[in-house]
């Protein structure tokens, strides 16, 4: 796993951290944004990556 980072998603509404994740260094350049269910929003939201 050397071009692989590991990140940390964080819900936008809440702010709490529930997800971690890799991704690939050379592949994607800029910050990660999935739509996850977040277990204190109790919904689906986004959530972006952060270090």
């Amino acid at each position: 796993m050397a071009n692989k980072d590991r990140v940390i998603l964080t819900c936008t509404e809440c702010l709490s951290r529930n997800y971690s994740t890799h991704k690939n260094k050379k592949n994607a350049n800029e910050r990660l944004e999935l739509m996850k269910f977040c277990k204190r929003c109790n919904k689906h939201t986004l959530h972006k990556e952060t270090k």
